[in-house]
C-alpha cells in the first residue's frame, strides 16, 4: 500500500479516488467542496502525508492548476513529487518543473483518459518526467491503468511535457474520430433509404473496421435518444484540439481531418453566421440564387432555382 495526496476531487478526480482507495492505496484529498474533501486545506493535506510524498493535482489547466503547483512548491520538501494529471498544455510544464525544482521537487505531467468511466474501466496514462520519479508514482498508474498489459494502457512518454503533449495529441485524434462518426450519422439520418439508422450504429459494433469505445458511446446514445432530438448541436472544445492544430501548423505536418472537425464545432456554435450570410449574398449576386432574408419573408427574384447559372 502507498500514500497519495489527490487535490481536485470533481468528476475525474472524485472516481480516481475510489479507484485508487479500492486497490488499497491511502487517498488523501482535498478539495474546495466541504462535502468531497478529506482536509480543510492544501496546508492540512501536506501535513497528512508522509515523506517522502507524491501529491496528485486534478484541477483546471491554466491558472487554477499553475496557482495549486506554486502552492504547493512552498509546502512540500525536497524529495516530494508532484504530478500534474489534468489537461495542461505541455509548455506549462517546464515552468512547472522548473519552478519545483528549486526546492528539490520532482515533477511528472501525466495525461490522462477515460472520462467518467475510468472508475470501472481504468484510465489510459501518458506520463512525461524523469525515469526516478515515474517509478516512484508507479503504484498509482498500475492501480488507475486499465487491466491487462501495462503497455497497452501506460507509456512514459518522454521527458516532462511528453505526457501532456500525447494527451494533447490523443484528444486531436479524438475530434477528428467523433466529427467522422456525427457526420456518417447526419448523412444516414437525413437519407429515405434506410429507415432503422440506430439499427445499423449498433451493428456496426462487432466485426467492422470502424467499431470502436466511442462507437459504443455513440449506440448508447442513440439507444436513450434514437433522433437524438433531446439535444442541441453546439459543442464546446477544451482547448487540446486547437492546440494540437497549432503543433501541426509549427511543425508542418498537414491535419485537414482536425482542422475540418474543429472548425465543425466552431461552426456549431453559431445561430447565424456571417460567412453563411456572406455566401448566400454571393450566391445571389452572381447566379441570382434564392435567398431568405432574415426577416424570414419572401425569396429574391426568379423563383427557387434563380433560373441562371449554377454554382
Amino acid at each position: 500500500m502507498a500514500q497519495l495526496g489527490l487535490v481536485g476531487l470533481g468528476k475525474m478526480g472524485f472516481n480516481m479516488r475510489d479507484r485508487l482507495r479500492a486497490a488499497g492505496h491511502e487517498v488523501v484529498g482535498y478539495d474546495r467542496d466541504p462535502a468531497a474533501t478529506d482536509t480543510a486545506s492544501l496546508a492540512d493535506l501536506v501535513g497528512a502525508l508522509t515523506a517522502p510524498r507524491v501529491v496528485w493535482v486534478m484541477v483546471p489547466a491554466g491558472e487554477p492548476t499553475r496557482a495549486t503547483v506554486t502552492e504547493l512548491a512552498d509546502l512540500l520538501d525536497e524529495g516530494d513529487v508532484v504530478i500534474d494529471g489534468g489537461n495542461s498544455r505541455y509548455t506549462d510544464d517546464t515552468e512547472h518543473a522548473e519552478l519545483l525544482a528549486r526546492n528539490g521537487i520532482g515533477y511528472l505531467d501525466v495525461g490522462v483518459s477515460g472520462g467518467v468511466w475510468g472508475k470501472e474501466n481504468g484510465y489510459g496514462l501518458m506520463v512525461g518526467g524523469a525515469d526516478d520519479d515515474v517509478r516512484r508514482a508507479m503504484p498509482f498508474f498500475d492501480a488507475l491503468r486499465p487491466e491487462g498489459p501495462r503497455d497497452e494502457g501506460f507509456a512514459h512518454a518522454g521527458g516532462v511535457g511528453a505526457g501532456h503533449y500525447a494527451k494533447m495529441v490523443h484528444n486531436g485524434i479524438e475530434y477528428g474520430l467523433m466529427q467522422a462518426y456525427a457526420e456518417g450519422f447526419e448523412l444516414l439520418d437525413a437519407s429515405d433509404v434506410v429507415s432503422d439508422v440506430p439499427a445499423v450504429v449498433k451493428a456496426w459494433q462487432r466485426g467492422t473496421v470502424v467499431r470502436s469505445w466511442l462507437l459504443e458511446l455513440l449506440v448508447r446514445a442513440l439507444d436513450a435518444d434514437p433522433g437524438l432530438g433531446e439535444l442541441e448541436g453546439y459543442v464546446e472544445d477544451s482547448g487540446e484540439g486547437r492546440w494540437t492544430l497549432e503543433e501541426a501548423v509549427n511543425n508542418a505536418v498537414p491535419a485537414p481531418v482536425l482542422a475540418a472537425a474543429l472548425f465543425a464545432r466552431f461552426a456549431s456554435r453559431q445561430e447565424d453566421s456571417a460567412a453563411m450570410r456572406a455566401v448566400a449574398a454571393l450566391r445571389e449576386q452572381f447566379g441570382g440564387h434564392s435567398v431568405r432574408p432574415s426577416s424570414g419573408e419572401g425569396t429574391a427574384p426568379g423563383g427557387p432555382d434563380g433560373g441562371k447559372v449554377a454554382d
